[in-house]
């Protein structure tokens, strides 16, 4: 037994004793101990590939450790057993969806808690009750939505919801507000305290340390494998949480006063085709000026994918006018979008940005292998490939064996890296930032986002699209609010509280007129 925060005796829950786990000469988890209390949130940090997510695979019976164990209410949890863990009361929400595209919301939700043949029973209490949870959690999600039409928001949302389904006892929640807007970040949160109370325990894993601060009792970081710190959130702050992940002081960047230029990239009175229930752009009229960021915030969902891949060359308007560099555009795609200077971070890293069993050589040249160095008259020069992926290595620090490693080998952080160095190094008239820090540790977003900064300071024109709204009040030079397809007006920097623009989020502030900037 350990004691609560009043000094009561409170139970330990789980407990991971000395868990060890090596992938060939790498040792992603050395001899790692923690407990968990009933009732408790434990915060685990610490950088990309430090640990974490194997740590918690380990737990849900997904990957067996090499050495040490797991005890779940005093009882011993047996290694490589998910349905064990289910059955312990654990449940989780992966960082990486585990989801079935062919199948409805209530049937993945439903999966693995009734025979497959069972699966047309019931379906309308199970319904009823997922919707009274998404009404609680402020997850709204709907029910016989099929999830491959479903946007990267929503997945995270129906995977939130499928642990709750199944009364979890202990919740491990992967980065659970990444699609939230800060008030429904503040009702899932005050939700958890109520679950917490009544005996819920979290294992709460985030690179906002804001919301660590927030919900955490405890804090677990983790560095290279190895536990290397152990607070109370109380006697500690984010500097100092940052400064342990890291292992060295982190300085956020300076974002000086923008000197905007001329508009690269204008929409004028531009909508798309909805596409079932993922809206599209209603009536969007937008400048990306030179010198400028310029921040997009929504919840997910709400015509930021038309956004993104409309400027990046994968449709045309339905109606309304595109314009690069004074001309408008009466033909367009991916290819011509490269040609014209506009370089994509994409939303998606694994399934959009790179190819996973591609190596570091071959997704460096995704958009650019017909163009030389790379190619000549059609041959492909493998030896410029190589050194033009060293290069984006060597200059964006890219954690690797080398260009020939396979990209799906890299953490979250460096994939991004890579992904970065291959837009950047190409000196990008407009650039396509959409969600460009999600799932990274603090020191890798400093990274990206002073890279971002230095490519608005040289000229280029930067469209930021994040669901983080701290991301893009603290990087946007200008904000525009996405809400069902409309955009709000442009507000310049500090003119808008994270409460006002959270608002506009969740659509108030639209009226009939207010489609354009």
């Amino acid at each position: 037994m350990n004691q609560d925060k009043t000094g009561a005796q409170s139970e330990t829950v789980l407990r991971l004793n000395g868990i060890t786990k090596r992938f060939g000469a790498l040792v992603a988890n050395d001899a790692i101990s923690l407990d968990l209390r009933r009732g408790e949130v434990v915060a685990l940090l610490g950088e990309n590939g430090a640990g974490k997510t194997t740590l918690m695979n380990i737990l849900f019976g997904h990957y067996v450790a090499d050495a040490g164990h797991v005890e779940a209410f005093g009882e011993p949890l047996p290694p490589g057993q998910p349905r064990a863990a289910l059955e312990a009361g654990i449940g989780m929400v992966h960082q990486h969806f585990t989801l079935a595209d062919n199948l409805t919301v209530t049937e993945n939700i439903l999966l693995g808690t009734v025979p497959l043949w069972r699966m047309g029973l019931g379906l309308g209490q199970a319904k009823a009750r997922i919707a009274q949870l998404s009404k609680d959690f402020g997850l709204s999600v709907h029910p016989d939505a099929k999830v491959g039409t479903l946007t990267v928001g929503e997945r995270q949302r129906v995977e939130i919801l499928k642990a709750l389904y199944r009364d979890a006892k202990i919740l491990i929640l992967d980065e659970p507000t990444a699609v939230l807007t800060p008030q429904e970040t503040d009702a899932l949160f005050e939700t958890l305290r109520k679950a917490v109370a009544l005996g819920l325990s979290i294992v709460f894993i985030s690179h906002k340390l804001h919301e660590v601060t927030a919900i955490a009792d405890r804090c677990v970081v983790l560095r290279h494998g190895k536990v290397v710190g152990e607070v109370n959130t109380a006697d500690t702050d984010r500097h100092a949480l940052a400064s342990l992940m890291v292992g060295a002081e982190i300085t956020p960047p300076e974002v000086s006063p923008a000197t905007p230029g001329r508009a690269l990239l204008q929409l004028r009175d531009v909508s798309t085709p909805s596409e079932g229930a993922v809206p599209g752009l209603d009536h969007v009229t937008l400048d990306l000026k030179a010198g400028q960021i310029t921040g997009l915030a929504g919840v997910s969902g709400n015509g930021q994918a038309a956004l993104s891949d409309l400027i990046s060359g994968l449709r045309m308007p339905q109606n309304g006018a595109m314009i690069i560099g004074g001309a408008d555009q009466a033909t367009w795609s991916p290819r011509l979008a490269v040609h014209a200077g506009i370089a994509r971070i994409p939303e998606d890293r694994h399934h959009t940005g790179t190819i996973a069993d591609f190596d570091l050589t071959e997704n460096t040249i995704l958009e650019t292998y017909m163009d030389p160095p790379v190619s000549h008259a059609g041959w492909m020069n493998w030896s410029a490939a190589e050194n033009m992926a060293q290069e984006v290595i060597d200059a964006y620090d890219v954690r690797c064996p080398g260009p020939s490693t396979r990209i799906r080998l890299l953490s979250g952080g460096n994939m991004q890296k890579l992904i970065l160095g291959r837009v950047l190094e190409r000196n990008p008239k407009v650039i396509l930032a959409n969600q460009p820090v999600r799932g990274l540790d603090i020191g890798a977003i400093t990274y990206v986002h002073n890279r971002l900064l230095a490519a608005r300071d040289a000229g280029a024109a930067v469209l930021l699209i994040s669901e983080d709204l701290d991301e893009i009040i603290q990087l946007s030079d200008v904000i525009h609010v996405i809400s069902e397809g409309r955009l709000s007006p442009e507000f310049p920097r500090g003119a808008k509280t994270p409460a006002e623009l959270g608002l506009w989020m969740a659509g108030q502030g639209f009226d009939g007129d207010a489609h354009a900037a």
